[in-house]
């Protein structure tokens, strides 16, 4: 199937409206302003549509001028992804791959991956990054990662799930809280809530919060320190702390309702079917690793 507008033509149309003007337009693609005009006349005259109207001496775009535009961005950006794809194709494994993984994901089991990644492709960069809440969708969104695992797919991408995180409330044996009966979440009010802080920028909030004193950690780790020293109660996922849970350093609290919480996680590949090598043997290994887990016997 041949089409009658060339990719430079289209990029042109692109130029016109994201520069303001064809002469702009021109300067930023190093062409002529005559051999913009033409892409765009070259555009019109083939599709028989009117993309920009004259309003004095500017050119707006018209709503199907709108629609064009829209598309053009997705074509132009899905061929730059296909041309990116085939040069890392041709030179095997790229040289960088970008990780962001939220820490509720048993790290041990990125690192695992990235031992075999490293077996496999010596010469690959790696950057791993640990998020909290939003980041990790945060870095998809932004273009600073290849590979993430979030706890929300955001629009536009595709991601498959890996697991189910259950959080547990918890307080070490001699908090208060263990010495009040059975609880309701008013009885949690007074004491302290250990809660971690947003990785991203949009600082969102997860879980309870409605304690009247609260302290906010950068770390899941610094979070369980002070937990074991008796400052606080949590929602803590039980892959963090279930050698505390086993040894009895920390107790589930007894609540009437609510001690369990959960969260999704999925894997996504930011440029989905055009991943390039090494992202997909990461993720490959990440869920082989995950899926031996899940059937190993327990000790």
């Amino acid at each position: 199937m041949s089409t009658k507008i060339t990719l430079d033509q289209w990029q042109a149309l692109i130029a016109v409206v994201d520069e303001g003007g064809y002469a702009a337009a021109a300067e930023a693609l190093n062409k002529s302003q005559s051999a913009i005009s033409y892409a765009i006349q070259k555009i019109e005259t083939e599709l028989g549509v009117r993309a920009f109207a004259l309003e004095g001496r500017r050119a707006r775009l018209t709503e199907t001028g709108h629609l064009l535009y829209r598309q053009a961005k997705v074509l132009l950006e899905e061929a730059g992804r296909i041309e990116s794809s085939a040069i890392q194709f041709g030179h095997g494994w790229e040289p960088l791959v970008r990780v962001a993984a939220d820490g509720l994901f048993p790290q041990d089991l990125v690192l695992c991956a990235l031992v075999d990644l490293a077996e496999e492709s010596p010469l690959t960069r790696v950057e791993f990054q640990e998020t909290i809440l939003s980041g990790a969708e945060e870095a998809l969104l932004r273009h600073e990662a290849d590979l993430v695992i979030t706890g929300r797919v955001p629009p536009g991408f595709m991601g498959d799930h890996l697991t189910r995180i259950r959080f547990v409330a918890v307080a070490t044996p001699d908090h208060p809280l263990h010495h009040q009966g059975t609880l309701g979440l008013d009885d949690l009010r007074p004491h302290r809530q250990l809660v971690l802080r947003d990785s991203g920028r949009r600082r969102l909030d997860s879980g309870w919060l409605g304690a009247e004193k609260r302290w906010t950690f950068s770390h899941g780790h610094t979070r369980r320190q002070a937990l074991l020293r008796g400052l606080g109660f949590a929602w803590v996922p039980e892959t963090e702390i279930g050698d505390d849970l086993a040894g009895g350093t920390l107790h589930p609290l007894p609540l009437r309702e609510g001690v369990y919480r959960y969260q999704e996680l999925y894997m996504v590949y930011a440029d989905g079917q055009y991943a390039g090598r090494a992202a997909r043997y990461l993720g490959e290994g990440i869920k082989a690793g995950l899926a031996a887990s899940e059937h190993a016997p327990p000790h």
